[in-house]
């Protein structure tokens, strides 16, 4: 991780410009990252396989610090499913050495998070399109506020996000032993190239679009009064008809939610966030219904 970190914070001291990136940046730094000069026939590239494999020595400390922020390791990724915002890095990155100590592969079906222990596989689920990936987190990233994953340029385009630089998407941990029990019941090879090609048939489809809508949640509050008040004072900032509260219920207690939203595309949403920051609103979260 150390060299990872380097990479990120020597640059940051020389500019001193912080840029939120979009896509193909795995930092906060305006870095001219991009895709390979060549083209790669992608679906000759196989999911990852989930392996049971012992902890990076490298890539798990207790914790961390970039650009004065700092990152708590999870102690297990069992059960860990979020959605949110993916975007993804390329060549600038390509061959360099990753924080669990692996060389970056950008055709490579490889991911980036900033709190999943190292290694981690994932099922990333692109919630726009249906499709499915496989991957093995083995880096740290994306440095952004609102983004929860860093793809390889391979998975970006299997997902179909690579051209709009980010996507909605939900990633799901797969506890490899069972992930390979289910595989045997199903009477799949135990070969693993044979399985990883029976991986990436499986999960590399379009399984059909789902209904998703993108909101920044500034708080959730037990009282209605609380949550209503925040509604005013974000009325004051942006157009008031963008700002709702909602209710949800939570190990049976109700939360009134504030809201902004549904909103249209990742960019307007960064500039919203940006701009109710500035205003001292804080950070606001990305939530997908």
């Amino acid at each position: 991780m150390e060299t990872r970190l380097y990479q990120l914070l020597i640059p940051a001291l020389l500019s001193m410009i912080l840029i939120a990136c979009g896509g193909g940046s795995h930092s906060v730094l305006s870095t001219q990252d991009g895709p390979p000069t060549q083209q790669v026939d992608v679906s000759q590239i196989p999911d990852a396989v989930p392996q049971v494999t012992r902890r990076s020595k490298y890539g798990n400390p207790s914790s961390y610090v970039v650009f004065g922020k700092r990152y708590h390791i999870m102690s297990s990724s069992q059960g860990y499913k979020e959605r949110g915002i993916a975007s993804w890095y390329g060549s600038k990155f390509h061959g360099k050495r990753t924080s669990s100590g692996e060389p970056y592969d950008m055709h490579g079906m490889t991911a980036a998070h900033k709190t999943l222990p190292l290694p981690t596989y994932v099922r990333v689920t692109n919630l726009k399109n249906g499709r499915q990936v496989i991957l093995k987190v083995n880096d740290r990233g994306p440095f952004h506020e609102n983004r929860i994953i860093d793809l390889s340029h391979t998975a970006a385009i299997k997902l179909g996000i690579k051209g709009t630089g980010t996507g909605l998407v939900e990633v799901e941990a797969i506890d490899p032993k069972q992930w390979h029990a289910a595989a045997q019941k199903s009477s799949a090879p135990s070969d693993s190239k044979i399985t990883s090609k029976v991986a990436t048939l499986a999960n590399d489809i379009e399984t059909g679009p789902s209904t998703t809508e993108l909101y920044l949640q500034l708080g959730a509050f037990v009282s209605s009064h609380n949550a209503h008040k925040l509604k005013d004072r974000v009325n004051s900032v942006i157009q008031p008809e963008l700002v709702s509260v909602s209710t949800t219920l939570k190990n049976s207690q109700q939360y009134y939610r504030v809201r902004i939203g549904p909103i249209n595309t990742v960019e307007y949403a960064d500039s919203l966030s940006q701009t109710l920051s500035k205003q001292g609103f804080g950070q606001a979260r990305i939530v997908i219904d």
